[in-house]
């Protein structure tokens, strides 16, 4: 009897869990939506007072004022869309819109919005790419979500004067094996674990100096899975972190998301 009732509750706690989930994914893809409105509203008056300071008053404090709103908004934009996409990611909605795309381009296309910043910080930024990489069906701008978040999180955690090397090269069965490594802090295998897990930040005094949410990486990997393909960290602290993206042939069938809420130790999402 005693069996049979803690079954019975088991599988109630595992319907409020479920329910939980949902409602919290339901009110995530909720508020995401509700707020978007409102903050697309604020970056295109802050874009167009900036514009006009800058066209009447070359020495007005406005358009600087503008900028640092813009700026935050754009900010807060960002963090709204990780969020959303989390939720479709949870609630098994998300989709990819899936192209003919130079793997090539679409890396250029993302080491141009690092390039800057690695140079304030004095970072080599290294690209070697196969002359025979393929053009696969994937969704463009998805992927470059994912070669953005992993640079932007190399340039981050890599102090000043350090190296990135992204490489990319075809695979035996026609797919890419994208490579991105870093001479930055590391991590252990249980930090790699957290970093993968929704919201889940890695915690060290450099880390707590930067911001983010905690999303970039397990979007990352779910994005990768979507594609059908494979997802990689190996890191030690002190000696870098490599990331390496596998993307297969066949893009025209992919696989279910993967669940967020839990991460394989070794990093490795397939």
């Amino acid at each position: 009897m005693s069996r049979k009732h803690s079954e019975t509750a088991l599988r109630a706690a595992k319907m409020d869990s479920d329910l939980a989930n949902r409602s919290k994914s339901e009110f995530l893809a909720n508020m995401s939506h509700e707020l978007r409105t409102p903050l697309n509203a604020i970056i295109g008056f802050a874009d167009l007072l900036a514009h006009f300071a800058q066209a009447g008053h070359a020495h007005d404090k406005g358009a600087e004022y503008a900028g640092h709103i813009a700026g935050a908004g754009r900010h807060l934009l960002n963090i709204i869309s990780d969020i959303l996409d989390i939720s479709k990611i949870e609630s098994g909605t998300f989709e990819l819109a899936s192209d003919d795309h130079s793997i090539r381009d679409l890396i250029d296309q993302s080491l141009i919005l690092v390039r800057d910043r690695a140079r304030d910080k004095q970072q080599t930024l290294e690209f070697r790419a196969a002359p025979d990489l393929p053009v696969l069906c994937v969704d463009g701008q998805r992927l470059k979500q994912v070669f953005i978040n992993l640079l932007s999180n190399a340039h981050k955690f890599t102090p000043e004067g350090g190296r990135i090397v992204v490489v990319a090269q075809r695979t035996v069965h026609g797919g890419v094996t994208i490579a991105i490594a870093d001479t930055g802090i590391g991590m252990t295998d249980a930090q790699i674990e957290t970093a993968l897990m929704p919201f889940g930040q890695v915690q060290s005094a450099y880390s707590r100096a930067h911001e983010g949410t905690g999303l970039g990486l397990p979007i990352a990997a779910a994005l990768v899975r979507q594609h059908g393909g494979e997802f990689h960290i190996s890191s030690k602290p002190e000696a870098g972190t490599t990331v390496v993206v596998t993307l297969p042939p066949d893009q025209a069938s992919v696989s279910p998301l993967p669940v967020l809420s839990t991460a394989p130790k070794t990093g490795h999402v397939s």
